[in-house]
């Protein structure tokens, strides 16, 4: 989550509504998740405009609507950001010329009568089948989760034994509005559109996955994890953060 403001602007605001699940503060709704690990209270914003807060477990629901009330301003603006970024979202509509991304880079689409697969990359352009356009999306998206499987398993055996992390499983499908989700279990998703992402931005993705095996929580301890393997680390996640978005539409 990006840092909150360093002054932050009590706005006042309707009253909070409390209940075992949710919290309402000026009319703004906040799935709240309690943990026994967490050491700080967090307030995430999602890509979809949905709102969260994380607290440890002790943490009376009261603190909880006076730190939501205080960052209120901060909430207001990336709700903003994430309406204005989804509206620049153009959806697909698999013509000829348009263009689809791959690992960062865009190539362009070329419909052809005759080929032996629905959907090949060769030439540096994306080359789909006519009769297949009308199942576009989904020849896409299978192809994109057979490149994305390959690359991010390479990635993760790479990286996991530098991280001291044991790794069952890397599967990759789709996981809403996450880019990747690592489980206790030893398994390891990512999510098929961080395919789409920059090498350098999905690799990030990966450190950032393989270092919540040692710290479940964005606690300090965690990011200084990250940073000992990918010291650049902020830049990276400010990309994201404003770029990936772009991934979106398909």
């Amino acid at each position: 989550m990006p840092d909150l403001p360093l002054s932050p602007v009590r706005t006042g605001g309707k009253p909070a509504r409390e209940n075992d699940h949710r919290i309402t503060v000026d009319d703004l709704v906040f799935a709240v998740q309690r943990s026994d690990r967490r050491k700080t209270i967090q307030i995430t914003v999602e890509r979809t405009g949905d709102l969260s807060v994380t607290a440890p477990t002790q943490v009376a629901d009261q603190d909880l609507v006076d730190f939501i009330e205080e960052k209120l301003l901060w909430i207001h603006t990336k709700i903003q950001e994430k309406a204005r970024l989804q509206q620049r979202t153009p959806v697909k509509e698999f013509v000829e010329g348009e263009g689809f991304l791959y690992l960062g880079k865009s190539y362009r689409l070329k419909l052809v009568e005759r080929q032996l697969v629905d959907l090949s990359l060769k030439n540096g352009r994306f080359c789909l089948r006519k009769p297949s356009v009308n199942r576009g999306r989904d020849i896409f998206v299978s192809w994109y989760i057979r490149r994305a499987q390959q690359w991010f398993e390479k990635q993760v055996s790479e990286n996991a034994s530098r991280m001291s992390v044991k790794i069952k499983e890397v599967k990759v499908q789709d996981l809403g509005y996450r880019w990747g989700s690592y489980g206790s279990d030893g398994r390891i998703l990512f999510h098929w559109k961080a395919i789409l992402l920059p090498p350098r931005i999905a690799q990030y993705v990966v450190i950032h996955e393989l270092a919540h095996a040692h710290h479940p929580d964005h606690s300090a301890d965690f990011w200084i994890k990250v940073e000992q393997h990918l010291p650049d680390w902020r830049w990276r996640k400010a990309w994201l953060a404003e770029n990936g978005i772009q991934v979106e539409g398909l």
